[in-house]
């Protein structure tokens, strides 16, 4: 039989079989039917078409089962074994000299709480504030002076205090990646005050008292502390000093290892939290030697773990000191550009592909899109100085709005939504002309916008007036409607018609994939707040006069309100200037997050085309008996 017969009678069951494999709801007994067959075709072609893809073909849907059956084998405690006793070791070895620089910056912030103590007794009323040390003073001359560690129930002390404890140390990892700036800030403040703190009980006659008292549990937290901001200064020395890789590759090998050090010490601040609740609790009634012990027992099981262990571990597997991860698997993965996904192949395809493609997304953010933007923000700020002259209860909100126009307070927002629609029109157009290049024949940026620039504009009109003319809250509503226009940008840059035509079937294309559409839109959103709500914007909301505390405060919080200290202290309007902060990283998460959005977008519109016109399985196809790799020829057998 010719090549082309077999194919021409069998591609329709092999395509039958892909989609069933790929599918949790397919029929056990028909792919087990369907892989029979298969393999039986796969014993035909090995005999007639070694040399053909046709039995490459074959032999791939055949390992995807074999792969699928094997994947699931049990080793997960073997591989947690492992990570705990050498992977984990290894981090912290590799981290040993931003552990130790986080070690040495917080022995100067605890040394500068002490001296300032000592020249001005009230400064731990600047630090930890007056009521905190007034119920000190009271504890004190009532002979109890530890009694705020006296708590009634002491499960939930314990719930309560690990959880604060967990959200300290993380938001310390994290705010290294605002340069370590953000750590150096958060160690700044706990040294200080734990300095402050000790000393002013030295001044009351009592160091020995509170030493024995607060390091029963501190032994673990305060160094969970410091380790914490060795982690972050880790991650965030990825973004500054990235070698000879990428700087967003640098980031990600350094937010790895990081991550590996921070679930390291998990544990440990857990066990802080228990000693707190149950321990330190009972204080007053536990003799001075077991205080001692516990102190002393905490500090070796800390040095073991985190210096002694690392450095035999190191001595050991010397060769995997400097082992580098891969970091160009995902770039070397060449994907299926057209092809039918699932919900979670869409999540992981659109991210992948955003790695791997980020710098040719955002070169064009950087250079030009990212300067105008800010440009926009900074001099609508000088025009009207009194909007930026408040601290914003729903900070992020009210950012958005001047940020990007919404809700026309000036007349300068109409400008900036047209100058803003531009923008955005301009960063989707770079994400697609991406996926046309890959499609096409690869053609400039330049001459892409020729060709598309006021297709992409229109479409993307729709839901920016949909967005700026809204309130937020109806705004925010509306972003549940987006999936009815979520694949016309695509379907207008990527199908050949007229305009209006490709519009029409654009929301035809969108209509028929809505709910997958809006659960992946959905599932990337809650991603990307959580990955961003310890930096900035989902949960920020400030703390105001006549709002209330802050609820979720971030690292942006903190960077604002240091901000705003400092260019106070210089007789500058602080809140001004805490603003101007904000807003840069508002910009930043917004541009940075509507590439993948058009990702996102693509795969949908690519499922869509797939099920309605089977091009990528035409493509395969055409490729038979034309790939050289495999030494084929256009001769049939």
């Amino acid at each position: 039989m010719k090549e082309t017969r077999f194919i021409h009678d069998n591609k329709t069951k092999w395509e039958r079989f892909e989609k069933l494999n790929e599918s949790s709801e397919a029929n056990p007994e028909e792919l087990a039917d369907l892989y029979l067959d298969i393999t039986d075709d796969l014993g035909y072609a090995q005999t007639h078409y070694y040399r053909r893809t046709v039995r490459v073909y074959l032999n791939q849907l055949g390992q995807k089962v074999f792969i699928g059956v094997n994947k699931f084998k049990r080793d997960s405690f073997k591989n947690l074994i492992k990570h705990l006793t050498i992977s984990l070791p290894l981090e912290i070895y590799r981290s040993r000299k931003t552990l130790l620089t986080a070690l040495i910056a917080f022995i100067v912030y605890v040394a500068i709480g002490v001296i300032s103590t000592s020249v001005n007794p009230d400064f731990p009323r600047m630090v930890m504030g007056d009521s905190y040390v007034d119920m000190t003073i009271e504890n004190i001359e009532a002979g109890n002076p530890l009694g705020v560690y006296e708590d009634s129930d002491q499960l939930a002390m314990f719930i309560n205090i690990t959880t604060n404890n967990l959200g300290v140390a993380f938001l310390t990892f994290f705010a290294g990646l605002f340069f370590t700036i953000g750590t150096h800030l958060l160690l700044f403040s706990n040294g200080v005050m734990l300095g402050a703190f000790q000393y002013y009980f030295r001044l009351k006659g009592l160091l020995i008292t509170s030493f024995l008292g607060i390091w029963i549990h501190g032994a673990f937290e305060i160094s969970a502390i410091v380790l914490a901001g060795g982690a972050g200064i880790t991650a965030g020395n990825g973004w500054l000093f990235p070698g000879t890789h990428s700087r967003f590759q640098s980031l990600k090998l350094s937010i790895k290892r990081g991550l590996k050090i921070m679930f390291g010490l998990v544990p440990f601040i857990i066990a802080a939290g228990f000693l707190e609740s149950y321990v330190t609790h009972h204080y007053d009634t536990l003799p001075d030697w077991s205080k001692w012990f516990i102190i002393s027992f905490s500090f070796a099981l800390m040095l073991f773990f985190f210096v002694a262990y690392p450095y035999y571990i190191a001595k050991k597997y010397p060769h995997l000191i400097s082992k580098e991860e891969d970091f160009y698997n995902s770039e070397k993965n060449e994907f299926e550009i057209v092809k039918i996904r699932s919900i979670g192949e869409l999540i992981r395809d659109s991210l992948a592909f955003y790695q791997s493609n980020f710098q040719k997304f955002m070169s064009l953010t950087w250079k030009i899109i990212l300067p105008i933007a800010l440009a926009l923000v900074y001099f609508r700020d000088y025009l009207y100085p009194k909007d930026q002259d408040f601290v914003y209860f729903f900070d992020w909100i009210s950012q958005l709005e001047f940020i990007v126009g919404f809700g026309f307070r000036v007349s300068y927002d109409y400008f900036s939504f047209f100058i803003w629609t531009i923008l955005l029109a301009l960063v989707q157009a770079k994400v697609y002309l991406v996926f046309y290049n890959l499609r096409e024949v690869p053609i400039s940026f330049m001459s892409f916008l020729k060709k598309r620039f006021v297709g992409i504009y229109l479409v993307n009109l729709i839901p920016c007036i949909l967005l700026f003319l809204l309130p937020w809250y109806a705004a925010l509503i509306s972003l549940l409607i987006f999936p009815f226009f979520q694949l016309i940008l695509p379907t207008v840059i990527l199908e050949g018609d007229s305009l209006p035509k490709k519009i029409k079937k654009g929301f035809r294309y969108s209509s028929s994939s809505f709910m997958i559409s809006l659960i992946t839109f959905i599932i990337l959103v809650a991603l990307v707040a959580v990955f961003i709500q310890p930096i900035a914007f989902v949960g920020s909301i400030v703390e105001n006069e006549n709002r209330g505390p802050s609820i979720f405060p971030d690292v942006l919080d903190l960077i604002a309100g240091f901000v705003e200290k400092i260019t106070a202290s210089y007789a500058l309007n602080g809140a001004f200037w805490a603003n101007i902060v904000r807003q840069t990283v508002y910009i930043l998460a917004l541009l940075l997050f509507l590439p993948l959005y058009s990702i996102l977008s693509y795969f949908l519109f690519s499922n869509v085309q797939e099920v309605k016109t089977a091009r990528g399985l035409t493509l395969e196809f055409d490729k038979f008996g034309k790939r050289n790799r495999f030494k084929e020829t256009d001769v049939e057998d």
